[in-house]
């Protein structure tokens, strides 16, 4: 019944679409501009909260301390916030009067209406995905595994970079995979914060308005058929390789 539930919508709506109309909207400029701008600036959230939001994943899987229970919580946050209260958020430190906002305005830097904007209500709503399926990935490695590592020399620099990370690597590769599904699906924060330029979903819904159901679920389809594409290469790569490379072992 869950399994109806997720895939009878999706697949009513891919039944309903025309070759016609999927030719017509996939031939719009600003269609293809927008289904770029959606998995450029996705694919960028997802890079950045790897490489920032893994050494925070290793510190709460590793390291018990005063206050760790209060960063999961704040870690979880996002998830909890509504999205376009989540662009208002932002907006009061990322927009033209807001404390980052205004450094960056002196250097000629804008979050307000630019890529750079939809990338920061992206990274906002997504990292908790990635910071908790890298948690995850670390939680799972043996510890005595890194200790044997230790007794026989090895730093912890060395530990973390030849035993740690290679172990969790299935569980940051989740990560990442989850973090770039759920920034190229983000709307609420950012159609607050970065209207224009369009990414796909602000452009669907604007097909909606202006041209009805036919025009948007067209470019529903094409988005949907893109980043499901991409999506199931990326957990290819993050489960397919790992679960064969855990049998070859």
């Amino acid at each position: 019944m869950m399994l109806a539930f997720i895939l009878l919508p999706l697949g009513r709506m891919f039944g309903q679409q025309s070759p016609a109309m999927l030719a017509t909207v996939a031939a719009m400029p600003d269609v293809q501009g927008a289904i770029t701008l959606s998995l450029e600036v996705a694919m960028a959230s997802a890079v950045i909260a790897a490489v920032f939001g893994t050494p925070l994943a290793y510190l709460l899987a590793r390291s018990q301390f005063r206050g760790r229970a209060l960063i999961e919580a704040i870690v979880d946050l996002p998830l909890a916030v509504p999205h376009t209260v989540a662009g208002i958020a932002l907006l009061f430190v990322f927009g033209r009067n807001g404390p980052i906002g205004k450094i960056a305005g002196q250097l000629g830097i804008s979050f307000w209406g630019t890529a750079l904007g939809i990338l920061v209500g992206m990274l906002f709503v997504s990292i908790p995905y990635m910071v908790n399926s890298a948690r995850e990935g670390f939680a799972s490695v043996d510890l005595r595994l890194e200790k044997a590592a230790r007794t026989l020399g090895a730093s912890p620099a060395q530990v973390f970079w030849q035993i740690s990370l290679p172990l969790a690597l299935r569980g940051i590769l989740s990560g990442v995979v989850l973090t770039y599904a759920r920034a190229i699906a983000e709307f609420g924060a950012v159609i607050v914060l970065a209207y224009y330029p369009e990414t796909a979903p602000v452009k669907i819904y604007e097909l909606f308005l202006s041209g009805g159901l036919q025009q948007s679920s067209a470019a529903a389809v094409l988005l949907l058929s893109v980043t499901l594409t991409t999506f199931i290469f990326f957990r290819y790569l993050a489960y397919g390789r790992a679960a064969r490379k855990g049998r070859n072992q």
